[in-house]
């Protein structure tokens, strides 16, 4: 019972670290730039005594884009963290899998073909994310679903839909600057619209999230023990799937294609806090922020006056990474 208590002890002391990193990298990213604006200006201003140049900087510039970046990195990471338990994979990924290409196509179907509706991008892009993961698990199906069959159905899958995104851009060139830094995947000039289009989309997701860690510690204990515990494992998978593509869509609609925060994130969160996901999902959410909004103020400020998409350097990171886990897992 002691050991239970400890246990408990030890995760809530590193969700509250998680949540001082994540807070470090809220106030880096607001503090530093091509202007950089001390610590004090900064809580001025948040608290509404701040007056001039860099008030207007924190709160038209800096200030969205945070916001942006950290709800991205936390829906990302609640996304990769709830595919890996329901497709009982350790390499999934929005990103890797195919499911962000999916909200990818659909998304910039509406950003070049309907410029004027910005409004629905986050809903078709959640359609295409759903489409995708349907066509996934259909390719990898064969006597039942096996790890290393989704991997290779959703690498398929998200070249087949990468090779649609390059064909509209080809056929719309006149469009083209918006959608090749959409195709990277960065922050930059995101803006309080862009923050009205996520956080809804965020709290709902992440909420619902939340609420499933039951079933999904539930779902590792696997089918028939979980059949026996009274859960519809099927009817779970497709809903928390649901949960995972909303998650991963409305992040790909700010910021675009993003990749392996929803690899890298889960797994750090995991080898620290275990595998219990009352404690592994609010874990990757602040561990998600903070490693996001950190690695956009590096890209951001490492190369100035060149800014670096965040998408660069997070593939940078996590290409070696899944490489190092492919090998570990096969």
């Amino acid at each position: 019972m002691s050991d239970n208590k400890s246990s408990v002890k030890w995760r809530i002391s590193i969700l509250a670290i998680f949540a001082i990193l994540a807070a470090v990298g809220f106030l880096l990213s607001i503090m530093m730039g091509s202007v950089s604006i001390p610590a004090q200006e900064v809580l001025d201003s948040l608290m509404g005594n701040a007056t001039g140049t860099h008030e207007k900087i924190l709160n038209s510039i800096r200030l969205p884009r945070t916001v942006v970046g950290a709800l991205v990195g936390m829906n990302l990471a609640l996304s990769g963290a709830i595919l890996q338990a329901v497709m009982k994979n350790p390499l999934a990924d929005p990103h890797i899998i195919g499911i962000s290409s999916g909200a990818g196509i659909a998304g910039i179907m509406v950003m070049l073909i309907f410029p004027g509706y910005e409004m629905f991008v986050t809903p078709v892009a959640f359609v295409g994310a759903m489409l995708a993961a349907v066509c996934i698990y259909i390719l990898a199906w064969k006597n039942g679903i096996r790890p290393v069959r989704i991997i290779l159905a959703g690498v398929a899958v998200s070249a087949f839909l990468g090779a649609g995104i390059s064909g509209m851009m080809i056929f719309n060139s006149d469009k083209i600057h918006n959608a090749l830094m959409w195709m990277v995947g960065g922050l930059s000039a995101r803006s309080w619209p862009h923050v009205a289009m996520i956080w809804p989309y965020s709290l709902g997701g992440g909420i619902l999230a939340l609420l499933a860690s039951r079933h999904i510690n539930i779902l590792q204990l696997g089918d028939e023990v979980a059949k026996g515990l009274g859960v519809r494992v099927e009817l779970t998978r497709i809903v928390l799937t649901a949960i995972a593509a909303l998650l991963a869509a409305s992040a790909v609609s700010v910021v675009g294609l993003l990749g392996f925060v929803g690899l890298i994130v889960p797994h750090a969160a995991r080898l620290i806090v275990g595998s219990d996901y009352r404690f592994l999902l609010p874990a990757s959410a602040l561990l998600g922020i903070g490693v996001v909004t950190i690695c956009d103020t590096v890209a951001r400020v490492a190369f100035a006056p060149v800014e670096l998409p965040v998408g660069i350097l997070m593939a940078a990171f996590g290409a070696p990474f899944f490489l190092f886990l492919l090998r570990r897992e096969l």
